[in-house]
């Protein structure tokens, strides 16, 4: 419990000081991280899988990709807040769960459109805060994430439920170009190949998740 109210409260304070890269007021609900690992769950237990989470934070998805982690499996966090780097550090030293996978699994602290893998992932899991990013970079990270996903991978991302449509009627000009650009670059890769969307309400704020399918 003591350890959860400190990471609460690291979360928090990045929150403060950089909403545009955290992005939330409160780490992951245990719902919504159990929708991000949905399809993660219910891989095959009898073959590897490489497993990719993009912008970590704290750990709360993370807690639920551990303990879905099987020998042989490989799995790589990419974050670039130096403190949440600590966090996770941490947690992979200290906790039972984590340390049992400690081996398999490295952080890489730098921006996803910069991290190269040596072979792609099963599983791309990515928490970054989209709706607060300029244009461009959430086109850059998007193809990131195709670039990073094998062909029959899927990627799970979350979104706060409603953002967009309501910016889009509540703001002007270059918010509004911005905003509108997103939703087009999103809308057009959901279109393409979203398989599922989960509603998470138990969150704050409450959430949907999107899965998509790379052809």
């Amino acid at each position: 419990m003591q350890k959860s109210i400190q990471n609460y409260l690291a979360f928090f304070r990045q929150f403060r000081q950089k909403f545009e890269t955290t992005g939330a007021v409160a780490p992951s609900s245990r719902f919504l991280a159990t929708a991000m690992t949905r399809y993660l769950a219910a891989r095959d237990p009898e073959t590897p899988v490489r497993v990719l989470e993009i912008g970590p934070g704290t750990g709360p998805v993370t807690d639920s990709i551990v303990n879905l982690l099987r020998p042989g499996d490989r799995f790589d966090l990419v974050e670039l807040n130096d403190e949440f780097v600590e966090i996770l550090e941490q947690r992979f030293q200290k906790e039972t769960s984590w340390s049992a996978v400690r081996q398999q699994s490295t952080i890489h602290r730098l921006p996803i459109q910069a991290f190269q893998a040596t072979e792609p992932y099963d599983f791309v899991i990515s928490g970054l805060p989209l709706n607060n990013f300029p244009a461009d970079l959430v086109k850059t990270i998007t193809d990131a994430y195709f670039r990073l996903l094998k062909p029959g991978g899927t990627l799970s991302y979350f979104e706060y439920m409603y953002v967009r449509p309501v910016r889009k009627k509540v703001t002007h000009g270059a918010e509004l170009q911005r905003i509108t650009t997103i939703d087009s670059i999103l809308s057009d890769h959901c279109r393409a190949m979203r398989i599922h969307r989960d509603s998470v309400w138990i969150n704050i704020p409450p959430a949907w998740v999107q899965h998509l399918r790379k052809p």
